[in-house]
């Protein structure tokens, strides 16, 4: 990352501009030729890595996102340091010889929680991606945060970036163009010259919500060229700014792809009628953490862990048959040989890790201080809690033969009753438990876990835990207490279980990626090293998770997991990923 980028003292005209129907860099007929690669989604020692290989694709540009949740989890305290430093990504970017289209907030979609949008935020204000006063503050203040840290490196300035994105496909959201307008108006402010785009959907409807004067309109889609064609505005030139090559997997479906011949076709139908392209995923990579989103359809739909999204570029970097085919597609638009891609990742061999037993699920919740007691359950937000597991506990008197029901669940949650599990609950379920036996008092304590805050549609910025109340048959339950259970997969103490934290090691000679399996576990989450890498669930697809070689060092390792229904027996290492059963995606 150690590229310099000269800031001339006059600010040159915007890199990309458009004369007739024909695209312009420096006044030149030009095709962009993106893909995106999210820095988010890829451990930064690899950035160089995955980088490369999109330039020996044949891409000239690299498209990303900037989640603002990720830079801004604590309002007002926000972060571009270490894996935040989108500075340091885009004058990688330089290095390598691509420029860069950067699709900057408030709202990206993208799969990820919350659609990019703080939990602080939408917690307070559900008018989100509107003209309301309260929103545009903080949209303001995020941006006197990241533009004056964009603006130099603009291709004005001798940088590499040639494009800002306003919004995302807000034309399939709302109708607020004074919101829109704003947005132009602000990065306008901060001394962004470059060309500003819109993106949205191939239907009349969306192009006409999603854009507004001074900002050119380009379109996603997976097959919609002629759609694109006859929506497209006199003298402006075509642009997919996300063409589909592949789609996102939920939990409980299937593994979606997309053939090869199909994506290239798709590719050289746009280029061919003069278009431009940004490939969407070129290299997918990784929900780490707990970053998964999650879509709603009259049921939650959470995200999988794996974002490979069937890409050129697998998750773990491979090169697919998909990549051959888009590097032909591409070749013929550059001057002489397109660049050798990187070598090919190394893995570590393969290897079957005993789990250990740790601590049970109770035992975490019991090693956690819990907090003043509440009237009320409090939901994730009053708690300052983003996503996660929150126990909630309050000391209830059973009448004898009753049901005890959740109002509100959101989303999944396990039930104990003086320690002993009786029910596991979810919103789109069961939300209550039958309870017999003598009249008496019991402690009740509910594991709420948040399963991926939605990222697409109307409930965007829907609140997370208990958001109703507690009954015992129709008396609610008041006096409680919370406990946030950490995210940093530390164990204090407490007895083994059939559920909880096990843990496994493994000694290296040296670090390498590899894929990992929890045959027999049911649901959980995984740290390597202390890293929190994400879920997997029994219900796939999704049945490895990818850990990367940056996370891995020579000697003693360490993998834990915390599962939330049932250990299995072992790890396993292997050196392929099993992603699920397939099933053909194309899109319109």
């Amino acid at each position: 990352m150690s590229a310099t980028i000269t800031r001339d003292v006059t600010v040159s005209p915007a890199a990309l501009t458009y004369s007739d129907d024909v695209l312009l860099r420096n006044g030149r007929p030009h095709r962009m030729l993106s893909g995106s690669v999210h820095y988010f989604r890829v451990h930064p020692d690899q950035w160089e890595d995955r980088l490369r290989r999109l330039a020996a694709m044949g891409a000239n540009t690299v498209d990303t996102y900037i989640p603002w949740n990720f830079h801004e989890q604590v309002e007002g305290e926000p972060d571009f340091d270490g894996w935040r430093d989108i500075e340091g990504y885009i004058r990688l970017a330089a290095e390598i010889g691509l420029d860069v289209y950067v699709r900057p907030s408030p709202y990206i979609c993208a799969e990820w929680s919350n659609g990019g949008l703080p939990t602080w935020l939408t917690g307070r204000t559900l008018a989100v991606r509107t003209s309301d006063p309260e929103f545009l503050r903080s949209v303001d203040s995020w941006y006197e945060h990241l533009l004056p840290r964009l603006a130099p490196l603009q291709a004005a300035h001798g940088g590499p970036i040639v494009a800002f994105q306003i919004e995302n496909e807000y034309g399939s959201f709302g109708s607020d163009r004074e919101y829109l307008e704003h947005l132009r108006d602000v990065v306008r402010s901060h001394g962004i010259v470059e060309l500003l785009t819109t993106a949205d959907g191939t239907t009349a409807d969306m192009v006409r919500n999603g854009s507004i004067d001074g900002v050119m309109p380009t379109f996603t889609f997976g097959t919609g060229v002629p759609a694109a064609q006859s929506l497209l505005p006199e003298a402006t030139p075509l642009l997919c700014s996300e063409l589909w090559g592949g789609w996102f997997d939920h939990w409980g479906e299937r593994h979606h792809v997309r053939e090869a011949s199909s994506t290239a076709a798709t590719v050289d139908e746009l280029l061919a009628a003069g278009g431009s392209v940004s490939l969407y995923m070129a290299h997918g990579g990784t929900n780490f953490g707990l970053w998964s989103g999650a879509n709603w359809d009259g049921v939650l739909q959470p995200t999988v862990t794996s974002y490979d999204s069937d890409a050129p570029i697998a998750e773990d970097g491979r090169l697919t048959a998909k990549f051959e085919a888009l590097r032909t597609s591409f070749a013929p638009f550059h001057d002489g040989p397109l660049p050798e891609p990187p070598a090919e990742p190394r893995f570590q061999p393969a290897a079957s890790l005993p789990l250990v037993p740790e601590a049970s699920l109770m035992a975490v919740v019991r090693s956690v201080s819990a907090g003043p007691v509440q009237p009320r359950p409090l939901t994730f937000e009053d708690l300052g809690v983003a996503d996660g597991l929150v126990a909630y506990e309050s000391t209830v008197h059973l009448p004898g033969e009753t049901v005890l029901a959740i109002d509100g669940l959101h989303d999944r949650a396990v039930v104990f009753l003086d320690g002993e599990r009786i029910a596991v609950l979810e919103r789109d379920g069961e939300t209550s438990v039958p309870l017999d036996g003598p009249a008496r008092s019991a402690v009740l304590t509910i594991v709420v876990e948040s399963l991926g805050r939605i990222n697409y549609g109307a409930k965007l910025g829907e609140r997370k835990g208990i958001l109703g109340g507690v009954l015992v048959g129709r008396r609610l339950i008041h006096g409680w207490t919370h406990r946030v259970l950490p995210l940093d997969g530390v164990v204090v103490g407490g007895a083994a279980g059939a559920d909880g934290f096990a843990s496994a090691e493994l000694e290296l000679e040296e670090a390498a990626d590899a894929w990992l399996a929890f045959p027999g576990g049911v649901r959980g989450m995984v740290w390597v090293n202390g890293f929190l890498i994400g879920r997997y669930s029994a219900v796939g697809p999704q049945e490895t998770l990818y850990a990367p070689a940056p996370l891995w060092r020579e000697g003693h390792n360490e993998v834990r997991v915390l599962d939330l229904d049932r250990l299995g027996t072992a790890v396993e290492v292997r050196d392929r990923a099993s992603l699920g059963e397939v099933e053909e995606f194309i899109g319109s």
